[in-house]
């Protein structure tokens, strides 16, 4: 806006986000034009300019920059054809002076001449450039205001958007059209420059960009033109040759010509209805442009007003929904100091400003609270959903995104509580209820969700339970009573015993296994074997102690009577003997290996407490070779007339099939 009403309206401007736009947009047009880039916001100001002098080499580049960097920055332009840097903090007068220059620059065709690198003693600086005949006394710079005219629609549509780069086209309203003839859009003599003045808007409203420059003619030529336009419906356009040019620049000529006036009127009704059906549509740049024509036609039209303001709201009312708080921030400075919009509708605009970043702000960290859940991240380092958790109910307390991010926070660490209720860790069950006390979980909330949690943790050691149960009864049924060590009746007995030491199965199982421990001890015994481990496990078992003894007491007279164990092992005969099945993963992998068992063959001659003494390798053929070996059917041997129990222990090899 400052660069608007600094260029007094001779001149159209077109902000763009970077140089390429801005040198794209300016190759090859005909007209006059003017590069300015904000140093501000471009990394490489000496690269952008010597761009430029490539892709535009007519047009005339300004700089701006901070003040403590002008001067750095303009000895490093020396030797580019850059016009002039001026300081970022525009001074109207001074800047009107340096544009004006550039401007008739602009318009003779002429790039300005490079500066001499080493020339320290040509600063590229504003104080050089004064408009002709300017005044030193306050008076007389006061009789130049007049060439402060209002700035283009151009400006009133994009002039805050924003951008590191701006080109200017005197005598153009909008970088899309057709180039008018050059001899249609001379640069305005000071006596036009105040005519256009005269006509500006008291509220400061942008004048049209596309009729801050007149033509010259005699008026009758101007309005027959005029008519011609007016007929093939070319109020504002094309630049350069429609009615709105000719009948302002009639009245230029002639203040008072009925025909104009009553030709201004005509326009600015149709560009009024024009405004009206932009901002319903929503096409707000359009809107813009066509209102600075509007004013430019009719600066005194009570319509003005009422107009600004809506677009003003429209604009806002746009900006907000579009999350595009930069802008909204530009409206509303822009809106404060044109004073064309009321204190309260202000004051409302900026209430719903500090919403509406609130709101996105309370958004973006219940985002992010989201995230961390979902990634675990609940309470570690400064990257957790408690930390911005806090930052949310510091700044949006009562917001429905805390509320919601509360609820999720508070279930996800009640989840953890869980877990580790049924994982049995009591110490991290507490910590995850702190901190769900923490974020205002009652008491008896708490107290229902413990109860909830015991009772979890019980249905788990119920089944763990069930489990073990399960497993010791099928080592039981496979002879499995001590070994292996993992997998045997008796660690599944034992595991049962830690987690549910008052299971009902439990005593039933452990007489069950005592009776077959004790039977095996027995078979050891006679085959004049320790059995001392087997006792001790069927003591542990609740075997009775008596039974105990009777195994220990057999063993001396039955150890004396028995001479040879082999030689009654191998008195043995067997009656059925099945081949073990080659287990198929091995026979796949073509593994091969051997089984040392040991077993008791019964008084009627079937093999029993059949166990693993050696494998090779080791839990591969195991299994098949306990399955075969029950199968297996001897003759009761007799000893003295009578028939004994028999330890064998034998050695099954498993090989691969020829």
């Amino acid at each position: 806006l400052e660069l608007g009403q600094a260029l007094g309206g001779q001149a159209g401007v077109r902000p763009v986000e970077s140089p390429d736009e801005a040198l794209q947009s300016m190759a090859g047009s005909k007209r006059a034009q003017m590069l300015v880039i904000d140093a501000r916001a471009v990394e490489n100001v000496r690269a952008a300019v010597d761009a430029a002098e490539v892709r535009v080499p007519r047009a005339v580049i300004l700089v701006f920059a901070e003040a403590a960097a002008e001067k750095q920055l303009a000895a490093a332009l020396k030797g580019t054809s850059v016009f002039a840097v001026l300081p970022a903090e525009i001074e109207a007068r001074k800047t009107q002076a340096v544009l004006e220059a550039a401007m008739a620059q602009a318009a003779q065709g002429k790039a300005a001449p490079a500066l001499r690198a080493g020339a320290a003693d040509v600063p590229l600086a504003i104080g050089a450039f004064r408009p002709r005949g300017a005044a030193s006394t306050d008076d007389e710079e006061g009789a130049q205001k007049p060439l402060l005219v209002l700035i283009g629609a151009a400006v009133a549509a994009t002039a805050l958007v924003g951008g590191a780069f701006w080109y200017f086209m005197p005598g153009s309203g909008s970088s899309t059209r057709g180039a008018a003839p050059a001899a249609a859009t001379p640069p305005a003599p000071p006596a036009a420059a105040a005519a256009a003045a005269a006509t500006e808007s008291p509220g400061g409203a942008p004048a049209a960009a596309s009729e801050a420059l007149l033509v010259q003619g005699k008026v009758d030529d101007l309005l027959e033109k005029a008519r011609l336009a007016m007929h093939e419906r070319r109020y504002t356009e094309p630049a350069g040759d429609n009615a709105l040019l000719y009948y302002r620049s009639a009245i230029a000529q002639d203040p008072h010509n009925g025909e104009a006036l009553d030709g201004l009127s005509r326009v600015a009704s149709v560009l009024a209805g024009r405004v009206e059906d932009a901002i319903s549509s929503g096409h707000l740049d359009e809107a813009a442009l066509t209102l600075a024509s509007f004013k430019s036609a009719a600066p005194y039209d009570l319509r003005s007003g009422p107009l600004e303001q809506r677009l003003s709201s429209a604009q806002m009312s746009k900006a907000l929904t579009d999350g595009n708080f930069a802008r909204a921030a530009a409206l509303l400075r822009q809106a404060q100091q044109s004073g064309s919009s009321a204190p309260d509708q202000i004051a409302r605009w900026r209430s719903d400003l500090a919403r509406r970043q609130e709101e996105a702000r309370a958004q973006r960290l219940a985002g992010l609270i989201a995230d961390r859940i979902r990634d675990g991240k609940l309470t570690d380092a400064e990257d957790s959903a408690k930390i911005y958790l806090q930052q949310l109910e510091s700044s949006a307390p009562s917001s429905a995104s805390t509320q919601r991010a509360v609820h999720d926070l508070s279930a996800a660490y009640l989840k953890k509580a869980r877990d580790a209720a049924i994982a049995g860790n009591g110490t991290e069950q507490e910590r995850w209820l702190n901190e769900a006390r923490g974020l205002g979980m009652k008491p008896a909330d708490i107290g229902a969700l413990q109860r909830e949690l015991a009772g979890a943790r019980q249905k788990a050691v119920q089944a763990d339970a069930e489990r073990a149960l399960r497993l010791a009864r099928a080592a039981l049924r496979e002879g499995r009573l001590t070994d292996p060590g993992e997998g045997s009746a008796a660690s599944y007995l034992s595991q049962l015993q830690s987690s549910d030491p008052a299971n009902a199965a439990l005593p039933d199982l452990g007489r069950e296994l005592a009776a077959r421990l004790l039977e095996r001890a027995r078979a050891a015994v006679l085959a004049g074997k320790s059995a001392d481990a087997d006792l001790a496990q069927a003591k542990r078992w609740g075997a009775d102690p008596k039974d105990v003894q009777a195994v220990q007491q057999l063993g001396a007279p039955v150890a004396k009577a028995t001479v040879d164990t082999a030689a009654l092992a191998s008195s043995l005969k067997r009656l059925r003997a099945s081949p073990p099945d080659y287990p198929p993963s091995a026979l796949t992998q073509r593994i091969t290996g051997n089984v040392t068992l040991e077993f008791t063959v019964s008084t009627s001659g079937e093999p029993r407490d059949v166990h693993v003494v050696e494998a090779t390798p080791p839990g591969i053929f195991d299994q098949a070779a306990i399955n075969a070996v029950k199968h297996w059917r001897y003759a009761p041997l007799l000893v003295n007339g009578a028939a004994v129990e028999v330890p064998v222990r034998t050695r099954m090899r498993f090989e691969l099939p020829n």
